[in-house]
């Protein structure tokens, strides 16, 4: 089953008058959603108590949760420490996402820095596989680990740099961002045939096993020739991807993927009109 639902919580959520997490769960049922990224991207804040109650409350309301590791990560980096932090980040992102019950974590794999992109390339795949050791060793293999597609040209993240990555081991899979890769593309991403030919890509390499399921962010973001600059919302009216021809491509190869909207301030309600628009174009 196809499932839909916001990064955090939407503006929405405070004007009907909730304000704790735990909350959440019972919010995006009311809408019609089920599915919750809990944003970790300024550290992991949350204390395990209440990261087990909104897990309970997800359980009751059919939402599954998954995590966006701290932005801090980059493994990419030649500084031993920094590797050390980046792991202790993944690490405690899969503890906590299984405080909520569930088993995705996102991260971003790191950026250039003075690196040539290929040396900084080589630094994240030998990192990672370290870290798969590590996720092992601590009992976190029954998790995924979606490695996300970036949106600035400094920063480790193609389509086919991530797809490769995920190459090293099971619990990697993508988090395509249909955003970002609109903006390192420049705008290119219009058609239906546009995202099946990134889909396919992924499932020539990994196989339809590990594609079926994918994680997939989706937002239209403000771009300039650098790349991402700011999200949007979907009603914009400027800049894209649109919605739809998504929608067809991921109906069309058999995809039932975890879409987060990460629209800006309405992520939420973002997402019911992406639900509804998937609805419609694939009756």
């Amino acid at each position: 089953m196809i499932k839909f639902g916001p990064a955090g919580n939407d503006v929405l959520f405070y004007e009907k008058g909730y304000k704790n997490s735990e909350d959440a769960p019972k919010f995006l049922y009311d809408l019609g959603l089920n599915a919750f990224e809990y944003p970790c991207g300024r550290g992991i804040l949350i204390k395990e108590e209440k990261a087990k109650l909104i897990g309970e409350k997800a359980q009751e309301y059919g939402i599954t949760i998954s995590v966006h590791a701290p932005y801090f990560i980059n493994f990419a980096s030649p500084d031993s420490e920094q590797i050390d932090k980046s792991n202790n980040y993944v690490l405690n992102s899969l503890k906590l996402v299984k405080n909520f019950g569930g088993n995705r974590v996102v991260v971003h794999t790191g950026s250039n820095g003075k690196l040539t992109r290929e040396q900084a390339l080589n630094n994240v795949r030998k990192n990672l596989k370290n870290l798969v050791k590590l996720i092992y060793d601590n009992g976190y293999d029954d998790c995924l680990v979606c490695l996300e597609t970036m949106g600035k040209y400094t920063q480790i993240g193609s389509y086919q740099e991530i797809v490769d990555l995920c190459l090293i081991d099971k619990v990697f899979i993508p988090t395509f961002d249909f955003g970002h890769i609109n903006c390192v593309e420049q705008g290119k991403l219009k058609t239906k045939e546009d995202f099946k030919k990134i889909f396919n890509y992924a499932i020539e390499k990994l196989g339809i096993n590990k594609v079926k399921n994918i994680h997939i962010h989706f937002s239209q973001i403000e771009f300039t020739e650098k790349g991402e600059q700011r999200h949007l919302v979907l009603d914009n009216g400027k800049f894209g991807p649109d919605f739809a021809p998504l929608a067809l491509a991921i109906k069309e190869l058999g995809l039932e993927p975890t879409i987060i909207c990460e629209s800006k301030d309405i992520m939420a309600q973002d997402a019911v009109k992406m639900k509804n628009i998937y609805e419609k174009v694939c009756k």
